[in-house]
């Protein structure tokens, strides 16, 4: 695996702006080289702020947005209709704006899905949909997705990978998380091994709150102590910083600095 490479935006509002236009762009060269274009979305702050970015983007109509396969890193184990799910989110920021193909979108499941309340069930169900999408050149049982964004928490966690958990454990590609140290405890997260299954992972944080676990993650900690240090790409590993985020690393680990 290649090193990280970071680069850092001024404040939260710019970083936002540029991790959407780096988006765009990402999906337009996939489909343009392959006739289509796969993205695992993100939840919180910074994740739903680039997703407002691309809808109020002109360069949004650049992306063929009926040929983008769009799933998640994780999910609330909420009712389908709840305002704190990632999808429900996510959808209100951009989807509902953009002609997307309703089978190409993917979210995970919810409490008052087909599965019910059973969460063991619901990562099964999810699996069992990444696997029926992989194609023989993805060589596993999850799509070489495109772009994998995550977000990172204080404590160094990605997707619902909380530091200590057995869901960091578990090598099947969709882990139910019990108990988890944010509300709601119930979650369905991607596994490190499905995350590490992405052409490019892009870790996008904003603020001082996370700099310590950007410091952690991109200086050596192990994943089981900080989770953000086991995502990597297969191709490219990009960590998407503000200068808030990126206030207690080296500076020979900033390697691009907008002004």
């Amino acid at each position: 695996m290649t090193p990280p490479l970071v680069v850092v935006h001024r404040d939260a509002v710019l970083l936002a702006r540029a991790v959407a236009a780096r988006l765009v762009t990402a999906l337009v060269d996939a489909q343009a080289a392959r006739g289509r274009a796969s993205v695992v979305l993100t939840g919180g702050g910074i994740g739903i702020a680039t997703l407002r970015e691309i809808a109020a983007s002109p360069a949004r109509d650049a992306v063929d947005w009926a040929s983008l396969d769009i799933w998640w890193g994780d999910e609330r184990f909420l009712p389908s209709a709840h305002a704190e799910r990632n999808d429900v989110q996510a959808r209100e920021a951009l989807l509902d704006a953009v002609d997307v193909d309703p089978a190409r979108v993917h979210p995970m499941g919810a409490s008052d899905g087909p599965d019910g309340d059973d969460v063991d069930a619901a990562a099964e169900s999810y699996a069992a949909e990444l696997a029926a999408a992989a194609r023989p050149e993805d060589h596993g049982a999850v799509p070489t997705f495109d772009v994998l964004l995550l977000g990172v928490g204080g404590e160094g966690h990605i997707a619902s990978l909380f530091p200590g958990s057995p869901a960091l454990y578990d090598e099947r590609m969709v882990v139910p998380v019990r108990g988890a140290p944010k509300p709601p405890p119930t979650r369905l997260s991607l596994s490190l091994p499905a995350i590490n299954a992405a052409r490019e992972v892009w870790v996008v944080a904003a603020g001082h709150e996370k700099a310590g676990a950007a410091r952690l993650a991109l200086g050596g900690a192990g994943a089981t102590q900080v989770p953000a240090a086991g995502a990597q790409g297969k191709a490219r590993t990009l960590w998407l910083l503000d200068t808030a985020a990126a206030a207690r690393l080296p500076a020979a680990l900033a390697r691009i600095a907008s002004p």
